[in-house]
């Protein structure tokens, strides 16, 4: 027995080692499209038939249309804009009027095709668990917060704000067109992940009286659902522009200054 020990633990130590070594990582995205469906795996096909129905009729129902093709890029974008301003949008339920919101680029991992909009592509645009949160920042706060969003190259604001940035460094911020007032509260609207500091957005950690609500509904993906079922009721499609909330120096004759 003994031997027999030894001997499985030195193939197990054997198949382990390697003439090889890692020299490097790279990564890169690959675009799935209709080229892989010319032909298909018969065997793939066969596994993921049980699931496909179940999957389908979650996903597939349409919660509104998009006026047009959105997508999120930096310093400023349709869809961020879109998804900032839904934020404040959401502060209704809870008896909130956000000032302004915030709502990180990096958390918007598809875009939105003209047309219509299905529950899937909003679980694509925001697959995460976050929920919505509301906070209050003293002015003092809210300028060291536009400096933290201006070294990042932007991230999505609600309509009211205009930043002008120049080389990662903020050169101004107004709100509704009037000077941030160091001694002012200014109520914001934004994800739980961001109001815990995170993507480099500091200042959040400084918010005092936090609406932090963690149940299922609030989860920001529901909360863009809902908008878009409101808007569908109304009998319009979604859009949104690019407005200059956000002006980069270095590209400020190509960006149009909203109001």
């Amino acid at each position: 027995m003994k031997y027999l020990k030894f001997l499985v633990a030195a193939l197990l130590l054997t198949s382990c080692t390697t003439h090889y070594q890692l020299v490097g990582i790279e990564r890169t995205r690959m675009l799935i499209d209709k080229r892989y469906d010319a032909q298909p795996d018969a065997k793939a096909l066969s596994f993921v038939a049980p699931y496909q129905h179940e999957v389908d009729s979650i996903m597939s129902p349409v919660v509104g249309r998009a006026a047009k093709y959105m997508s999120a890029n930096k310093p400023e974008s349709a869809l961020s804009n879109l998804l900032a301003d839904i934020l404040v949008w959401g502060g209704k339920p809870f008896g909130e009027k956000p000032d302004l919101s915030v709502y990180n680029v990096g958390g918007i991992r598809a875009a939105l095709a003209e047309g219509t909009v299905t529950y899937g592509n909003v679980v694509d645009v925001a697959p995460f668990e976050n929920k919505i949160c509301f906070l209050t920042l003293t002015g003092d706060k809210l300028m060291e917060l536009f400096a933290q969003i201006a070294s990042r190259g932007g991230e999505g604001v609600s309509r009211g704000v205009q930043m002008r940035i120049s080389d990662g460094k903020l050169q101004s911020a107004t709100l509704n067109g009037k000077p941030i007032d160091p001694n002012e509260s200014y109520r914001i609207a934004t994800l739980d992940y961001l109001a815990q500091g995170n993507d480099g957005l500091l200042a959040f950690k400084d918010g005092t009286n936090v609406l932090s609500p963690q149940t299922e509904e609030n989860n920001v993906r529901f909360v863009i659902m809902n908008y878009f079922r409101a808007e569908a009721a109304q009998g319009r499609a979604v859009s949104a522009e690019v407005e200059g909330r956000i002006i980069s120096e270095s590209d400020a004759s190509d960006i149009p200054v909203g109001n």
